[in-house]
């Protein structure tokens, strides 16, 4: 009888058992399998240096619990040789949901890589630079996690708030409307602290303006000043920048959009800071700009017509229209898969190398199947001559080309304002790897 009881005992719970066993074991496999097929895939697209502040996973700790890799709404995080790693460092946006989710405390948060230095100016806890009355917040200082960057925004005025010395029209100029740009703004607002906010474009929201649509930033509730405690979970970006509009709205916050900050002079106890529309003196400075910096230009006739954009706002608006996308990055690919989905819209994709490099594989297939079906013409080892009111010229190899064009969409990526950050004396550091 006890025979018959441990074999009917072993066929009810040890077979369930060793089934629930095997199709996990399986199941990992599959994990695994895609975890080295995206790293594999990331590595030949030259897309495995990550472009900011990023996860470091030490596997020593790393128990594979797989919290990180359901935590991360990028998809950046997989499975690889039982252990989790940044499979996708593109798509990384350094917003830390992988750390706080780790339960065996195996990841950090660091700045570049061995490979890949990042520039990150040195400031003191109260967000000063080595040059007094200088403040930075927020992305430019390495913090792309948008609760971090209204904390530093907020915190930053409190200390602009205490400096003292010299009479000036403004207490502080706010360059950039970026989250930490907002919260500053509706400090020193607060603070009635007299003060002007600049933005070099025609919306707020900073780099989360660029990011996809649809795109998940994960934040956790924010102090905001003015308005007071906000909770946020998992939220998209259109509804993060509906919250924005919403708040200088009702805050009646002043931003001045497209007014592109040139130059900083000092100025006594104080600064001269020149844009694009006017001069500003101001006792404090407080730098929110993002590390995408000022748009890289092409530097041709026509350029300046309005019909010419750096961004990709709505591909909506190009429909049925001739639109020329410049660039071979993933930006740029993506601008023109999306212009060609429109309907009766006719895309020219034009990059002056001889083949795209440094983009995902999906957005090369994808190009690749609009160009077949004739919706998008692929012009490489191109460059652009001139801009008219109504087409566009262009040297190909030597062959020149004159096209129809309604709008020019130009995507070569930003300059980082590492160079004027060293010309007013700001002290920068490369990291490499570190914290």
């Amino acid at each position: 009888m006890p025979d018959m009881l441990t074999y009917t005992a072993l066929l009810l719970y040890g077979v369930p058992f060793l089934i629930f066993f095997a199709w996990y074991i399986v199941r990992q496999h599959g994990r695994e399998r895609e975890g080295s097929a995206r790293l594999k895939q990331a590595v030949e697209a030259g897309l495995n240096e990550p472009a900011s502040l990023h996860p470091v996973i030490d596997p020593g700790k790393c128990l594979n619990s797989r919290a990180c890799v359901a935590a991360c709404p990028e998809n950046a995080i997989g499975i690889v040789n039982g252990r989790a790693e940044l499979v996708n460092a593109a798509a990384c946006i350094g917003h830390g949901a992988c750390m706080a989710a780790c339960p065996h405390d195996a990841i950090r948060l660091v700045f570049g890589t061995s490979k890949r230095g990042m520039d990150i100016p040195a400031v003191n806890p109260n967000f000063e630079t080595n040059v007094p009355g200088i403040f930075i917040a927020g992305e430019l200082g390495g913090m792309g996690l948008i609760r971090k960057a209204v904390e530093q925004g907020r915190q930053a005025v409190e200390s602009i708030a205490k400096r003292k010395g010299g009479a000036f029209p403004h207490d502080v100029v706010i360059i950039g409307a970026g989250p930490a740009g907002i919260s500053a703004s509706l400090a020193a607002k607060e603070k009635n602290l007299k003060f002007a906010t600049i933005e070099q474009e025609d919306s707020f929201g900073g780099t989360v303006y660029h990011y996809p649509r649809n795109k998940v930033v994960m934040t956790a509730p924010v102090q905001l000043p003015i308005v007071g405690k906000v909770k946020f979970g998992e939220v998209s970006k259109e509804k993060l920048l509906d919250f924005w509009t919403s708040v200088v709205k009702r805050t009646g916050l002043k931003i001045n959009f497209f007014e592109r900050m040139e130059t900083v002079k000092p100025d006594g106890q104080g600064f001269v800071v020149r844009t694009s529309k006017r001069e500003y003196r101001t006792r404090s400075i407080l730098l929110a700009l993002g590390r995408r910096g000022t748009p890289r230009k092409l530097g041709v006739k026509g350029e300046e017509q309005a019909k010419v954009v750096y961004r990709l706002i709505d591909p909506e608006q190009y429909r049925g229209r001739h639109i020329l996308v410049v660039g071979g990055g993933d930006s740029a690919l993506e601008a023109a898969i999306a212009c060609a989905e429109e309907p009766g819209t006719k895309v020219t994709l034009s990059y002056r190398s001889e083949a795209f490099s440094r983009v995902k594989q999906k957005n090369r297939d994808q190009v690749q199947y609009a160009a077949s079906k004739g919706k998008v013409k692929i012009m490489l080892s191109s460059n652009v001559e001139e801009i008219g009111t109504d087409t566009v010229s262009l040297d190909q190899g030597g062959r020149k080309f004159k096209i129809k064009n309604d709008a020019v969409i130009v995507c070569a990526g930003g300059i980082l304002p590492t160079p004027f950050l060293k010309e007013i004396g700001v002290q920068v550091d490369t990291k490499y790897g570190t914290a």
